[in-house]
């Protein structure tokens, strides 16, 4: 029996959003690689002024390998900072997590680093010893806490930047959770605040909309504009005549599809008149065939 073929991806991110997540990556590169090559020149220098046996090629594997497992970390922290986002009326639930999180991310640091140190020294014909481990991973805890709180304040800085610069958008009197329990009117407009202006922009030029953790993305003319809000809570105030839901992460504007491409899966894949293709589960097929006829 032929295995069913996967579900479609969900839509390429823009070229604005390729971007970002491109300078992100060059960003934490040079910082970690200028910090570990300059703590190696530094240690050299005070190795040869004091008269120590410490080779620069040890100092380098010391060096780099804590700044290359700390690089490939680093997805991790920046996804659960993605996943997590810390707001005025959340942190202090939170910050538990957090914490947990740089323990988590100590030790595997740690074993990451040591594990990298000995295969090197073995390669060389050397031994590396890590000395007590309780002792020494205390000590490197207390570095590797201020590294992570330095990546998780980065990382909510450069997203509330990055909402600034993108846009937001907002609707007034929106549950926080879940669709409201009764009727209530529906929109014709949302506020959208982008490089402190606000603008107005009708919910009929809304090509789609996603889910993204605590938000919903409000996706026209080749823009995200974030709302705080779940996609049921929002999908109660659009018009069902107008907008569809396809995913159980999508909404989209009736008017901006162009074809239903079926799949073997029974799901499909629903091609937009941007040229994107979004996911339809096979949940929602029939209802989206109903509203399209």
């Amino acid at each position: 029996m032929q295995a069913a073929p996967p579900p479609p991806p969900p839509p390429p991110p823009s070229n604005a959003e390729s971007r970002s997540r491109r300078w992100v990556v060059v960003f934490w590169i040079v910082v970690f690689l200028s910090a570990g090559l300059g703590n190696a020149a530094t240690g050299l220098m005070d190795a040869q002024r004091d008269g120590l046996p410490i080779a620069a090629w040890q100092l380098l594997t010391w060096e780099l390998s804590s700044v290359g497992i700390s690089l490939a970390l680093l997805p991790l922290v920046l996804a659960a900072c993605a996943r997590w986002p810390l707001h005025a009326d959340n942190w202090r639930r939170r910050l538990p997590l957090y914490l947990l999180g740089s323990v988590v991310w100590s030790v595997l640091h740690v074993a990451g680093m040591v594990a990298v140190r000995k295969a090197v020294y073995a390669l060389l014909g050397d031994h590396y010893d890590f000395g007590d481990i309780w002792v020494r991973w205390g000590y490197e805890y207390l570095k590797d806490v201020r590294t992570f709180a330095l990546l998780v304040i980065t990382s909510h800085a450069a997203a509330w930047f990055g909402r600034r610069l993108q846009g937001e958008a907002r609707l007034f009197d929106l549950p926080d959770e879940g669709p409201p329990l009764e009727p209530v009117e529906r929109p014709e407009r949302f506020l959208v605040r982008k490089l402190g202006r606000d603008f107005l922009v009708a919910a009929a030029d809304i090509e789609w909309l996603q889910a993204a953790g605590n938000y919903v993305n409000l996706h026209l003319r080749g823009h995200d504009y974030p709302l705080r809000s779940t996609l049921a809570g929002i999908e109660a105030r659009l018009d069902p005549a107008v907008f569809v839901r396809v995913h159980r992460s999508y909404l989209v504007n009736l008017g901006r599809v162009v074809s239903i491409e079926p799949q073997d899966s029974g799901d499909a894949s629903v091609h937009m008149d941007d040229g994107s293709v979004l996911p339809c589960s096979r949940r929602y097929l029939p209802a989206l065939r109903d509203a399209a006829a």
